[in-house]
C-alpha cells in the first residue's frame, strides 16, 4: 500500500506540475490522507516532472543551442537567459530573507480561487489582442518576475503565472507563451531542485526509502510526459478556461473543507 501511495503521489505531481492548476495544493491535500512526505521526496518527484518536459522540448533546446549563431535563436536564448537570471537572483534574495507564506491549505485554497478568476480575466483580455508570437524583452522580464511570485505564494502555480503574464504583456499567442514559460521553467526548476537537494544532502537524508523515491519519480516522469504532450496539443485550438474554472471549484472545495474542520 505504501508503494501504491508513491504511485498516486507521483501521478498527482506529474499531472499538476505543468498544468496551470498548482501542484502544491493537490499534493498537500493528498498528503492529508496518504501521509506527509519529506522535502527530499517532494524534490525528487518534482525532478521527474522536469525531466519529462526536458525530453519533450529536447529537439527545440538542441535546435536553439546548435543554431545559436542565427539571429532569431540568439535573441530567443537571450530572452530565456534574462528571465532565468531575474528569477535566480531574486529567488536567492527571497530565500536569504526567509520570506514565504505558510504552506497550509487555506492560503493555498485562496490562491487557487483568486488565480482562477485572474486567469479568466487575463485570457479574455489577451484574446482581444492581435495574435503575437514574438517574445519581447518586456515579456522575458515579466516571466522572470512571475516565477518569483509563484515561488513565494504557494498555490499560485508557476505555469499559470508565467503563461498568463506572457500573454498579458505582449505574447498573446497561447502556444508561444506556453513554450517560453516552459522553456524558462526547465533551468529554473533544475536550479531550484538542485539547490534544495544540496541543502538536504548537507543535513543528511534521514531514513529515506529509496525504492519509494524511485517509484514516485518514475510515476511523475511518465505522467508529466503524457500530460504535457496533451496540453501542447490542446491549447492550439482551446482556451485555458477549463483550468480556471477547475481552480475556482477546487479552491472553493478546499476552503469549505478547512472551514468545516475536515482538513487542517
Amino acid at each position: 500500500m505504501n508503494y501504491l501511495s508513491d504511485v498516486v503521489l507521483g501521478v498527482i505531481e506529474g499531472i499538476t506540475e505543468f498544468l496551470p492548476i498548482s501542484s502544491t495544493g493537490h499534493l498537500l491535500l493528498a498528503e492529508q490522507w496518504l501521509g506527509a512526505r519529506s522535502d527530499m521526496y517532494n524534490i525528487v518527484i518534482q525532478a521527474g516532472a522536469i525531466l519529462a518536459v526536458t525530453l519533450i522540448y529536447w529537439p527545440r533546446i538542441v535546435g536553439l543551442l546548435v543554431g545559436w549563431r542565427q539571429p532569431d535563436n540568439r535573441d530567443y536564448l537571450g530572452k530565456l537567459t534574462i528571465a532565468f537570471l531575474i528569477t535566480a537572483v531574486l529567488g536567492l534574495v527571497v530565500k536569504k530573507l526567509g520570506f514565504a507564506l505558510p504552506d497550509t491549505v487555506r492560503p493555498i485554497a485562496w490562491a487557487l480561487v483568486l488565480g482562477g478568476f485572474w486567469m479568466l480575466i487575463a485570457e479574455n483580455f489577451a484574446t482581444k489582442q492581435p495574435d503575437r508570437t514574438a517574445i519581447t524583452l518586456r515579456v522575458a522580464i515579466a516571466v522572470g518576475l512571475a516565477q518569483i511570485v509563484a515561488g513565494v505564494f504557494p498555490g499560485t502555480s508557476r505555469s499559470a503565472a508565467t503563461i498568463f503574464v506572457a500573454m498579458l504583456v505582449g505574447t498573446s499567442n497561447r502556444a508561444a507563451a506556453t513554450e517560453f514559460a516552459f522553456l524558462v521553467g526547465i533551468p529554473t526548476m533544475y536550479a531550484a531542485s538542485g539547490y534544495e537537494l544540496l541543502g538536504q544532502l548537507r543535513h543528511g537524508t534521514g531514513q529515506e526509502d529509496w525504492t519509494s523515491l524511485a517509484i514516485a519519480f518514475v510515476a511523475s516522469t511518465f505522467t508529466a510526459f503524457v500530460v504535457v504532450r496533451w496540453l501542447l496539443t490542446y491549447i492550439r485550438s482551446n482556451r485555458f478556461t477549463v483550468f480556471a474554472i477547475y481552480r475556482i471549484l477546487f479552491g472553493g472545495l478546499l476552503l469549505g473543507l478547512t472551514y468545516t474542520g475536515l482538513i487542517a
